[in-house]
């Protein structure tokens, strides 16, 4: 095991306004492969892959040689004024293997911006085709769709829209697919699925089916409540359910897409095919920041046919160092055949993580697809009782993961964005079977360490 990080590695002193203002972070000086080191020379495992985004891991040459390239090249021209081959042969590559009928892409600069512009894309969709009277959008709680305004808006956790609800235009959100704390012991999977759409149904009555503009969902949730997976035939149903009152179905598969649930886009596995799809941190790898909107043709047609422009626009979007970042990264993910790697790595995670930590007695569900999985912690397993959120299990796990030369993804908030403590593992697509092996082992002692440390008595107050 690697020694604890060295203090001399942390940048206490800062102008950086971080993300946590009141600790340091120790400093990132390189990564190769599903590593990172950083300046006292500790090397971490990014088994998270930051935040779902390193899906090649870090420093591939194929990657770093098309940005050398491209940046000897064009480092950059305004899309108000040029195109470029990059950006042109990306959304050529992004098509080929999109669900039929989409027809183009819209390059942004990450996950917020994608949703942000989705949203207005719906909007936009309706009022070119004489339905203005369309203005409502249904979403899930517990969902996160990012941290600009209207992303903020259509997610669906409590806390991190609580403070800015006064500006937040009003959405409604339904209940998520949550098997493993919502779904009645007298009820199968697919029943389960089935009350969730008739959940939905009842919300788009009230509202009124000629007033609602679409259903936005991650297809499979990810950050805030920890990979949930849909039950069989829920999206089915949901996805009729839209084609019946004419609602489009926006798909954020900004975490769980462009591979990381092991086939290119999510949703394959589910027999749907949205409208409108959002994509991002395993679009560019973390190369570069990109994100991106798939868009069906009859929306493209909509709006050729009407303003001729989607009314919305950024400085960086489609920026070639990006796009060619995005490119390169889409090419070897084909190319090295990695797809058939994230399921087998992905079987054998699911795998060891179901031997190392099945039957503890603090862990409720392990559940995932792919190189996409969580851990959800109880206190007791018959009750599903969570820990008292004042002794931040999540980051106790992760802070031990740390000093284990682990890097992984906590999360608080599990439940209902105050209950609940998840922890999220989605290593890069290249990892081996070894690198497998010493995550699970890492990450179980990590979570051993952290309960180990805790009060007898740790059950949230009632």
């Amino acid at each position: 095991m690697n020694a604890p990080t060295d203090p001399a590695a942390v940048q206490p002193a800062t102008h950086v306004f971080h993300r946590q203002l009141h600790h340091g972070l120790p400093v990132a000086v390189s990564g190769q492969g599903i590593s990172i080191t950083d300046a006292s020379g500790k090397v971490y495992l990014d088994a998270s892959g930051g935040a779902a985004v390193s899906c090649l891991g870090h420093g591939h040459p194929d990657v770093v040689a098309a940005m050398h390239a491209q940046i000897d090249q064009l480092a950059y021209a305004h899309t108000s004024f040029f195109t470029t081959t990059v950006a042109e042969e990306l959304a050529d590559l992004l098509i080929d293997t999109a669900p039929a009928g989409m027809s183009h892409v819209y390059f942004v600069s990450g996950g917020s911006e994608a949703v942000e512009a989705a949203l207005k894309m719906a909007r936009q969709y309706f009022v070119e085709i004489g339905q203005p009277q369309r203005r409502h959008f249904i979403a899930r709680r517990q969902s996160y769709h990012g941290n600009t305004l209207g992303a903020l808006a259509v997610g669906g956790n409590a806390l991190r829209r609580e403070q800015f609800k006064p500006i937040l235009i009003d959405v409604t959100h339904v209940a998520p697919c949550y098997e493993f704390r919502d779904r009645r012991s007298d009820e199968t999977a697919e029943q389960y699925g089935q009350r969730l759409v008739a959940e939905l149904t009842a919300a788009i009555d009230e509202l009124g089916g000629d007033k609602v503009m679409a259903f936005v969902a991650e297809t499979v949730g990810g950050a805030t409540a920890g990979v949930l997976t849909p039950v069989p035939g829920y999206f089915k149903g949901v996805r009729e359910l839209c084609d019946r009152h004419g609602i489009l179905l926006i798909l954020d598969e900004v975490m769980c897409g462009m591979g990381r649930t092991g086939t290119m886009h999510a949703w394959e596995q589910e027999g749907v095919t949205p409208d409108i799809q959002v994509i991002a941190k395993g679009l560019g790898g973390g190369y570069q920041p990109i994100g991106g909107i798939l868009a069906n043709g009859r929306v493209m047609d909509a709006l050729r046919d009407g303003s001729g422009a989607l009314m919305h626009g950024h400085t960086y979007q489609a920026h070639p160092m990006a796009a060619a970042a995005a490119l390169a990264v889409q090419r070897v993910i084909r190319e090295e055949n990695l797809l058939e790697n994230v399921q087998a790595m992905g079987a054998l995670l699911e795998a060891r993580l179901v031997d190392r930590l099945g039957n503890h007695s603090h862990v409720g569900d392990i559940r995932g697809r792919g190189l996409f999985w969580a851990a959800e912690f109880v206190t007791d397993r018959a009750t599903k009782a969570p820990f008292d959120p004042a002794l931040k299990l999540n980051d106790r796990i992760k802070q031990e993961a740390y000093a284990r030369g682990l890097a992984c993804y906590p999360m608080g908030g599990t439940i209902d964005g105050r209950h609940g403590d998840h922890v999220l593992l989605a290593p890069p697509y290249i990892a081996t079977a070894a690198d497998i092996e010493t995550i699970v082992a890492r990450f179980g002692d990590a979570v051993d360490a952290a309960l180990s440390g805790l009060p007898q008595s740790a059950a949230a107050p009632k």
